[in-house]
């Protein structure tokens, strides 16, 4: 897997048993993302799919909206290890022409973690003046089974290639209204792996995303309400549980938040009209 993965030793203890072994860990590196050549973000995340990850960040801070905004994304060749290589660590995503630059300052400089993403950064009105879209059910009202829900969890872990060698990689996943596997992608920030996602969707001419599902391993934080609201999608469901303002957030645009989808039980903190209860 190249470098998504890399073997470190480790010193196992198991039932007063103690042995020396290798062991299999997901990588992290930092991926700076640069905008028509000048910096704008530092995130720290796991190789691949750095383009995919690159235009959905800029979906999600509102830059990116269609396919034909973006002129290219390249890797940078000044960006080069000790050695003379290339890090494939620097992306510099250039705008179509007359599509607006936004101003890159010191303020609006971004570290972003694999634990926290934009900290601090987004609020209630930003992601509304921003938003390309409404978040809308599509051509036909979206209803969506309990049984079809409750099956989703299960088809997101098992299309986790990755997360069965190492165990340390978040993952999302965009499903149909039937339920049918569009796209997955993981990562070990769970917000980069929603941006890369919607990036791969922004990159294939899909956006918005209406009448699709998003589904994540972790818990629904703000950030990640805010990238699907982003990207048009009007359902997001986690394993676990989301964030008081993620529900504010949920509610007062329309899009349906589900939490703690595991087995047979959910909860429903807004949009409810969409499963058909």
């Amino acid at each position: 897997m190249g470098r998504v993965t890399a073997r470190r030793r480790v010193i196992r203890v198991r039932d007063g048993a103690v042995n020396a072994r290798p062991d299999t860990l997901v990588t992290e590196e930092p991926l700076e993302i640069r905008l028509n050549g000048k910096p704008l973000a530092i995130t720290m995340r796991t190789p691949g799919d750095d383009f995919d990850l690159a235009a959905g960040f800029l979906v999600s801070e509102g830059v990116l909206g269609r396919a034909d905004e973006l002129a290219n994304i390249v890797y940078c060749a000044g960006a080069t290890a000790d050695d003379g290589g290339n890090t494939y660590n620097v992306v510099d995503v250039r705008l179509a022409p007359g599509v607006p630059v936004p101003d890159i300052t010191l303020e609006r400089n971004v570290y972003t973690t694999s634990s926290c993403g934009l900290c601090g950064k987004a609020s209630l009105d930003a992601v509304r003046t921003t938003a390309r879209w409404p978040v809308t059910d599509g051509p036909t009202p979206l209803r969506l089974a309990p049984e079809l829900l409750y099956a989703l969890p299960d088809r997101l872990r098992e299309s986790q290639r990755v997360f069965d060698r190492t165990g340390g990689l978040h993952a999302a996943a965009l499903f149909s209204p039937d339920g049918e596997l569009l796209d997955v992608r993981e990562d070990v920030g769970r917000h980069n792996a929603v941006d890369k996602l919607v990036g791969a969707a922004l990159r294939q001419g899909r956006l918005p995303l209406a009448g699709n599902v998003l589904m994540v391993s972790g818990r629904a934080s703000f950030e990640l309400a805010q990238k699907a609201v982003m990207a048009g999608i009007p359902v997001l469901a986690a394993v676990s549980a989301p964030s008081s303002l993620a529900v504010d957030l949920a509610a007062e645009t329309g899009m349906t938040l589900i939490g703690f989808l595991r087995g047979s039980s959910m909860n429903i903190y807004a949009g409810e009209q969409r499963v058909a209860l």
